[in-house]
């Protein structure tokens, strides 16, 4: 196994309190980008993308922790969803790019999970151990799956907060219609609906649910917390993933 693979392990074991805060950037500038130009060998990689150049692309990683939890990563330097840079007119949409590549997800699992099943996810700046942006590709926490499928028609075109609690903490929620994510940026849906957010992203975090609404129609649900360090919440939407992947059993 890879070295590399093996310090972005060791930078997701909750606690470990000496976790390199750059070792994802490291894999991806150091090994993924270099192998893919060099040989089309994006290893440690499972994927890179650097059809629109390097400033635009993307890497996908599977992280060490979870049976098939996977990373999708920019390939430019970002610190997170902090940053500027992705609010830009013309940004990547690492949201469209993650979940296009829920297949790897797939692959480990030996089948194709529905799109309630599998969810996207990006904590804030207390709540990650890692300054390079990059958002969880994994399974819904069961709980959380069925929480959403019992609220759904609750679930509106605005933000509003959500009936139940997830994982322990306050989430709103918001309905995001399509099939995919190429016509809609999760990270401008909260910055350009809310002046507040936008001027604070960093204290955000962000979970992407694919769902089916009422009448069969494709989308998503958009799940915002913002950190509460005093009540002991960190915005770490990763909190409603699963990775165990216990909804492939129940699917």
């Amino acid at each position: 196994m890879y070295r590399w693979v093996l310090l972005a392990g060791l930078a997701f074991v909750p606690g470990f309190a000496q976790a390199d805060p750059s070792a994802l950037w490291k894999i991806v500038s150091g090994k993924c980008v270099p192998d893919e130009e060099k040989a089309h060998d994006p290893a440690p990689c499972s994927a890179v993308d650097l059809s629109a150049g390097a400033e635009k692309g993307t890497a996908v990683l599977k992280d060490i922790n979870g049976v098939a939890q996977f990373l999708l990563m920019p390939t430019a330097r970002i610190g997170g969803i902090e940053d500027p840079v992705i609010l830009a007119p013309g940004a990547t949409n690492y949201w469209d790019a993650a979940w296009k590549a829920r297949h790897f997800v797939d692959e480990r699992l030996h089948t194709t999970l529905p799109r309630n099943a599998v969810s996207l996810a990006i904590n804030s700046t207390v709540g990650r151990t890692q300054d390079e942006l990059h958002i969880h590709i994994d399974c819904v926490r069961p709980d959380v799956r069925d929480a959403l499928a019992s609220n759904l028609e609750k679930i509106g075109d605005h933000w509003a907060p959500f009936p139940v609690t997830l994982a322990g903490h306050d989430y709103r929620a918001i309905r995001i219609a399509g099939e995919n994510l190429d016509a809609v940026n999760p990270f401008l849906v909260l910055a350009d609906n809310d002046p507040l957010a936008r001027a604070d992203m960093g204290m955000h975090t962000l979970v992407v649910v694919g769902a089916t609404f009422p009448g069969g129609s494709p989308g998503f649900v958009l799940l915002d917390d913002h950190a509460n360090l005093p009540a002991g919440d960190r915005a770490s939407g990763e909190q409603l993933q699963d990775h165990t992947c216990a909804v492939a059993e129940t699917k």
